[in-house]
């Protein structure tokens, strides 16, 4: 078990005592144990092994707590918790995550009012029952039912971009602070997972108060949950919880490496290490007692034999044996991108013109772009039919003329219908220079139909591309049921190419089907699905999607200088 964990079950046994009103020493001395194990440097597990390490030579560990931690260490739970985890209901002990709801005032919301669940905690609230308790009040009332929402939200997932933004922004403004000489954003934000439930930021700072403040103070932050001399827990007006750490410098790179993860991740260093017979953790790696590396991430790989290893690529996917080898790929980045096949204009629901849209691509650098409008199935978007598209290109080719300094294709987003047919007719689709086409409708059919609407797309001579193939919005809309493995079959034969969809609410590819397609050499194409000159904004997102998935340049066919591009158009 971490210290951590140790550490939580003797606060968490500290908060029953006090609810059913145990020896206010009793209380103290379990919350002081659970200070000294958060605060050790080595593992209690690896101390107890130690025949010369005796549990009561740590400050305030007599014999009774000393046989309390061993057993939690052989157990994995302390015993006098789970006894009295049976005395306490569980909507009670749930409680104490309402921000400034201590265990006394817990303990006379459950004894007094017999409240049991958050459930009648509001009902009690709404009926102006708390108010009426000695030592609570209106005001008190309110801030509880205001604390039961924050509760309800925290946990909840938000999307990658609006996690980044937040982290980052604090991250920065942390620099700013006089004496922080480093702040990093670690978790699952860092290695850019598609959402987010908390956040994490690390920084070192001479002086940790002065860290502390800016974040207690920052205009993001709605509440201090919790605030101690290296570690402050904050939750952040749209209802995500941070936690930032000041850690030592000699130590911020083990840290970084171990809150960035994943656990699999983690768990599998740690098993390489002691195979090695070292030790590592958030402090550093460990050989005996004597740290032989932690301050940054790349020497902690280095002390384990192994290359560094990019955050994205951190899931115990393969990545460690890579980095043992000298094999791990040359991630894609953003730089690499030389066009955008993804796109939308007024002639649907975007909101700037053919011009502008190529014109702002081009300020970013890109070499070739495709406008990609939709056809006539999504009425919602005010979709092209044969007519208004051929139009819509007759305005494309008017803009190529003018030699903006950037290729732009004549592209259609088509619609792949319910009945597997293909919204526009070939003789239409034969006249585009790209074809995207996609899954909008009927997501919910069985995977037979599915199956069938997706090949009859592949294997239409006109598609070059598949776009945003389950057609998911992440958080709201769930993917279709689609046979991978028999697609990408076929999109190899047919040289069909896939998208990573870049907006954060697609991310489509994801991950684990982007690493499957560049198993089966499909050509991986990331674009933005932009709708104005912004939106080729998200474009970041869509490269960090093909990083988790293992991508390089050579995996990605906009990567291609426009000359190389045109040849795989060929179909």
């Amino acid at each position: 078990m971490k210290n951590s964990e140790i550490a939580e079950q003797f606060e968490l046994l500290a908060d029953l005592l006090e609810i059913t009103g145990a020896n206010p020493f009793r209380v103290r001395a379990y919350r002081s144990a659970a200070r000294t194990i958060d605060g050790l440097a080595s593992s209690v597990a690896d101390l107890l092994k130690s025949p010369d390490f005796e549990l009561t030579s740590l400050e305030g560990i007599g014999k009774d707590l000393a046989e309390k931690i061993a057993a939690t260490v052989e157990l994995g739970v302390l015993p006098a918790l789970a006894e009295m985890q049976g005395e306490v209901p569980a909507g009670v002990v749930k409680m104490l995550k309402i921000p400034g709801l201590g265990p006394k005032k817990v303990a006379a919301l459950w004894k007094e009012l017999g409240v049991t669940t958050l459930e009648d905690l509001k009902a009690a609230g709404e009926n102006d029952q708390i108010s009426q308790l000695k030592g609570f009040g209106k005001k008190t009332q309110q801030s509880i039912l205001e604390g039961l929402l924050q509760v309800e939200e925290a946990g909840k997932r938000v999307l990658i971009s609006i996690a980044r933004h937040a982290a980052e922004t604090i991250a920065a403004d942390l620099l700013l602070v006089t004496g922080v000489l480093a702040a990093e954003v670690a978790g699952s934000c860092r290695r850019r997972k598609e959402t987010c439930g908390d956040l994490d930021v690390l920084a070192i700072a001479e002086d940790s108060n002065g860290a502390m403040d800016c974040l207690a103070t920052h205009p993001l932050v709605a509440s201090v949950l919790a605030r101690g001399e290296t570690k402050q827990r904050v939750r952040l007006k749209s209802g995500l919880e941070l936690d930032l750490r000041v850690v030592p410098k000699e130590s911020f790179g083990a840290a970084l490496q171990y809150f960035t993860g994943s656990k699999e991740h983690n768990v599998a260093v740690r098993k390489r290490a002691v195979e090695l017979g070292l030790k590592v953790n958030e402090y550093g790696v460990f050989r005996g007692e004597d740290r032989v590396a932690g301050a940054t991430e790349e020497e902690v790989y280095q002390a384990l034999g192994l290359a560094y290893i990019p955050p994205e690529m951190r899931e115990n996917r393969g990545e460690l044996e890579a980095a043992a080898k000298g094999m791990l790929p040359k991630l894609v980045t953003v730089a690499d991108i030389r066009g955008d096949l993804h796109m939308h204009t007024t002639a649907t629901d975007g909101v700037n013109s053919i011009e502008e849209m190529a014109l702002a691509a081009k300020r970013r650098g890109l070499e070739y772009i495709a406008i990609t409008d939709h056809s006539k199935r999504v009425t919602m978007a005010n979709g092209l039919d044969a007519d208004r598209l051929r139009a819509h290109w007759k305005k494309i080719e008017e803009v190529r003329a003018q030699n903006l300094g950037i290729q732009i294709l004549k592209g259609i987003e088509c619609d792949i219908l319910e009945d597997a047919t293909l919204d526009l007719d070939d003789e239409v689709l034969a006249e585009a220079d790209w074809v995207l086409a996609v899954l909008h409708y009927g997501l919910k059919q069985p995977r037979e139909q599915i199956q069938k609407r997706l090949l009859a797309a592949i294997t239409n001579p006109h598609v070059d591309a598949i776009g945003h193939p389950s057609g998911r919005i992440v958080g709201g809309r769930i993917a279709a049921d689609i046979g991978y493995d028999e697609i990408f079959q076929a999109a190899a034969e047919h040289g069909v190419m896939m998208e990573i969809n870049a907006n954060p609410s697609r991310l489509d590819l994801d991950d684990i089907q982007a690493a499957a397609a560049k198993r089966y050499g499909i050509p991986i194409v990331i674009n933005t699905d932009a709708h104005s000159i912004n939106g080729f904004d998200v474009l970041e997102y869509g490269v960090d999607q093909g990083r988790r998935a293992g991508l390089t340049a050579a995996d990605v066919a906009n990567t291609k200088p426009w000359a190389e591009f045109q040849k795989l158009l060929s179909r």
